[in-house]
C-alpha cells in the first residue's frame, strides 16, 4: 500500500489524496461505511458500488471474531470471498467495543478478558491474537489494539492507559512483523494516537507513533462525548504531527459537520454508524438539510427524497412513500434511508475532494454548512 499526496488547500490543512491498495484504489477525503458483521446494514454490494459510490468499507474484529469466527472466514477464503466485496476492506481492531463492555471485561497488561454479548462465553484479547485474528479476516488495513479510555478521564488514568495502549502497540507490531498474510493480497497495519484530551499525552503519543514509520496511523478516543470544539482541537494537534504522506485517520466520526470540519484540520479518512443508525430511526441527511422522516409534515410531501443528490433511491422514491415505509416498521424503509444517507456521506466527502483540487475547499465548506446541518 503507498498514499499518493495529490494537493493540499492552500488555505487549509485539507488534503487530496489517492491509498493505493491491491484490491483498489481509495480517493481520499474518504468516508468508509460500516459493515460491523461484515455487511453495511439493509444495503447490497451493487448499491454500495452502483449507487453510493463506496471505495472501502470498514468491519469489525471483535463482531466478526464471535461471529461467524475465523474459521469460517478463513474457510470461505477470507472476508473478500466470504462477503463477496472485492474493494478495499479495514477491519477495526475490537479496541472500543471492548471499552463499551465496561461491565464485561478486565483490562490487564496481557490484554483484555471480556464476556461475549452473544452467549455469556468468556474470551481474550491480547495484542498478538488480535493480530492473527485479522489476518484471518484478510482486510486490507488492519487496526493496533488499544484502550479507548472513557471521556472524561483523569489525567492518570489517560497516561497510564496511553502507555498501555504503547506497549500493546510495540507487541501487535512485533506480531504483525512476524506473521504474513494468509491470502494473496498485502495488508498494513495503522497505529492509534491516543490520550483523551490532554495535549501533551496526544503530543507525546503522536510524535512516537510517527517516528514509527508505518503506512497510515489513526487518532482514536474522539467523539466520545468530549465537545465538538475539543474533538477539532485535538485532531488540529496531532494531524500537525502526524507526517504528511501518510493517510490519517479519524476513527468514528461523525456529522457531516465534523467531517468538513476535520477534513480542513488534515484528516483523510473518516468512519461512523451515524448514516444507517439514523436512517433506520427516520433521520435522512439530504443536500438541503436534515429531514426526521416521521413527522407529519411530510406525510403527503410527494416529492423526491433528495432531487439534487441525483441516484434511483434518492428521486425515485418520495418523502411520503419513505414515511410511510419508516412508520410501517418495512424493511424497505431502513434500506432506502440507509442508502440516502451514504450516498449523502459519499457526495460530501467527493465534493470536497473535488474543491480541494480546485482549490476553493474553504470558500465551499462555508457556504455548505449552514445548508446541510439546518433542520427543514
Amino acid at each position: 500500500m503507498f498514499f499518493y499526496l495529490q494537493h493540499t488547500d492552500n488555505q487549509s490543512k485539507a488534503r487530496a489524496g489517492e491509498i493505493h491498495t491491491e484490491h483498489g484504489i481509495i480517493q481520499t477525503p474518504i468516508f468508509m461505511p460500516v459493515g460491523t458483521a461484515g455487511t453495511v446494514k439493509a444495503v447490497h454490494q451493487r448499491e454500495l458500488i452502483e449507487e453510493i459510490g463506496a471505495q472501502i468499507i470498514l468491519s469489525n474484529t471483535y463482531h466478526l471474531y464471535l461471529r461467524p469466527g475465523t474459521f469460517v472466514i478463513e474457510k470461505a477464503g477470507g472476508l473478500h470471498c466470504f462477503n463477496g466485496w472485492n474493494r478495499p476492506i479495514l477491519t477495526d481492531s475490537g479496541g472500543y467495543q471492548v471499552f463499551s463492555l465496561a461491565e464485561n471485561r478486565k483490562i490487564t497488561e496481557e490484554g483484555v478478558i471480556f464476556k461475549s454479548h452473544i452467549d455469556g462465553s468468556k474470551h481474550i484479547f491480547t495484542p498478538e491474537n488480535i493480530i492473527d485474528i485479522q489476518r484471518s479476516i484478510g482486510a486490507d488495513i488492519i487496526m493496533a489494539f488499544d484502550e479507548c479510555p472513557p471521556y472524561p478521564s483523569e489525567y492518570g488514568y489517560a497516561k497510564k492507559s496511553m502507555e498501555l495502549t504503547h506497549r500493546w502497540l510495540t507487541r501487535c507490531i512485533h506480531q504483525f512483523d512476524n506473521t504474513t498474510s494468509r491470502y494473496s493480497h498485502r495488508q498494513v497495519l495503522f497505529p492509534i494516537v491516543q490520550g483523551s484530551t490532554y495535549k501533551d499525552l496526544r503530543k507525546c503519543a503522536a510524535e512516537w507513533i510517527a517516528s514509527l514509520n508505518r503506512e497510515g496511523n489513526a487518532i482514536g478516543g474522539l467523539s466520545v462525548g468530549e465537545p465538538p470544539e475539543k474533538m477539532y482541537e485535538i485532531t488540529a494537534l496531532v494531524c500537525e504531527i502526524l507526517p504528511e504522506n501518510k493517510p490519517r485517520y479519524l476513527m468514528g466520526v461523525g456529522t457531516p459537520a465534523n467531517i468538513l470540519e476535520c477534513i480542513a484540520l488534515g484528516v483523510d479518512m473518516f468512519d461512523c454508524v451515524m448514516p444507517t443508525r439514523n436512517a433506520r430511526n427516520g433521520m435522512l441527511f439530504t443536500t438541503q438539510g436534515i429531514i426526521n422522516i416521521r413527522n407529519a409534515k411530510w406525510a403527503t410531501d410527494f416529492s423526491p427524497i433528495d432531487e439534487s443528490l441525483g441516484g434511483y433511491v434518492s428521486t425515485h422514491y418520495t418523502k411520503a412513500y419513505l414515511r410511510h415505509l419508516i412508520h410501517s416498521k418495512e424493511i424497505l424503509g431502513a434500506q432506502i434511508a440507509s442508502i440516502q444517507n451514504l450516498t449523502f456521506y459519499l457526495w460530501l466527502v467527493r465534493q470536497a475532494r473535488q474543491h480541494i483540487l480546485q482549490g476553493d475547499f474553504m470558500a465551499w465548506k462555508n457556504a455548505i454548512l449552514p445548508q446541510i446541518m439546518q433542520r427543514l
